[in-house]
């Protein structure tokens, strides 16, 4: 499977009562999906999935999958606490017509390496279903060893990696094992420039729910060895990708989104929204980047 070009793990929008948004989500997917990028994520991490009841969740996947259709390539994120239940997830996402899945390790649990390989396997053999990996200890509590990877890209059905760890070195050993069938995707948005120098042609970037076009640019310049445009377009959106992910990432992903003029309202609890002072900060940083 080719998982080249920008994924973007759509935030979910939600009114002002907190109920889901889905007027909004139409208009956010239509606005990626005009601006070139060839994948929706949906319920990722950028998506607060976890704030989902069983219920919302069907209807935002149902929702993604009947209005992208073959507009864009459909992944699923299929996290859970334990492997049955992303198994459960993954064929519901294969019921509505999604075509792969995103998968980290479980959560809170800790597994050993021998378990995480497990639980892909497990997953991959179940759903049947093209798989890309999710490394991103800072959240899932575990990272999945340079040697797992190898392993598992084995796997007919595991086709790539999204290496969110932001230890680059770790990229540049799986970039460099050259595995067959098997895609390194950028995880670690600050760090896009150095993957598209190394050959990596494949980004999940929550910035680009309110950058897709500058996303996509990027891409395009280092798909025919621009680097000096990669550079440029780079440097031009690096500060306000920074800023993001200092913290507040999620309301910042929506911050961006209301201001390029998409809006997705606020976050769910237990997250809140940004102090006035980091979301002046933010915008000032988004309106130089808009702007170069």
């Amino acid at each position: 499977m080719n998982i080249e070009g920008v994924l973007v793990p759509v935030v979910t929008p939600f009114t002002t009562d907190g109920s889901i948004d889905f007027a909004a989500l139409a208009n956010l997917l239509d606005f990626q999906i005009n601006a070139g990028v060839k994948g929706i994520v949906a319920c990722g991490t950028t998506g607060e999935y976890y704030t989902f009841n069983d219920e919302e969740r069907y209807k935002v996947m149902a929702f993604i999958a009947e209005h992208v259709g073959d507009r864009a390539l459909l992944i699923a994120g299929v996290n859970d606490l334990y492997t049955q239940g992303s198994v459960l997830k993954a064929k519901q996402a294969k019921e509505l017509g999604y075509t792969c899945l995103m998968l980290a390790p479980p959560i809170y649990c800790l597994p050993q390496e021998n378990e995480i390989i497990q639980h892909y396997k497990t997953v991959s053999q179940e759903a049947d279903m093209p798989i890309i990996m999710y490394n991103f200890p800072a959240r899932s509590g575990v990272e999945i060893s340079v040697e797992a990877v190898i392993e598992l890209s084995a796997d007919k059905n595991i086709v790539g990696i999204k290496e969110s760890s932001g230890d680059f070195s770790r990229a540049l050993s799986l970039i460099n094992a050259k595995l067959d069938n098997f895609q390194v995707v950028c995880g670690s948005d600050d760090q896009a420039a150095d993957y598209l120098f190394w050959g990596v042609r494949a980004w999940i970037g929550g910035a680009a729910n309110y950058l897709p076009s500058q996303h996509v640019a990027l891409i395009e310049a280092a798909k025919v060895d621009d680097l000096a445009k990669v550079r440029d377009l780079m440097t031009a959106i690096l500060p306000v990708i920074k800023h993001q992910e200092a913290e507040d990432y999620n309301q910042k992903a929506k911050l961006g989104c209301a201001h390029v003029g998409v809006p997705v309202g606020n976050v769910r609890a237990p997250l809140l929204p940004v102090s006035a002072e980091s979301q002046a900060e933010f915008i000032a940083l988004l309106e130089q980047a808009l702007s170069a």
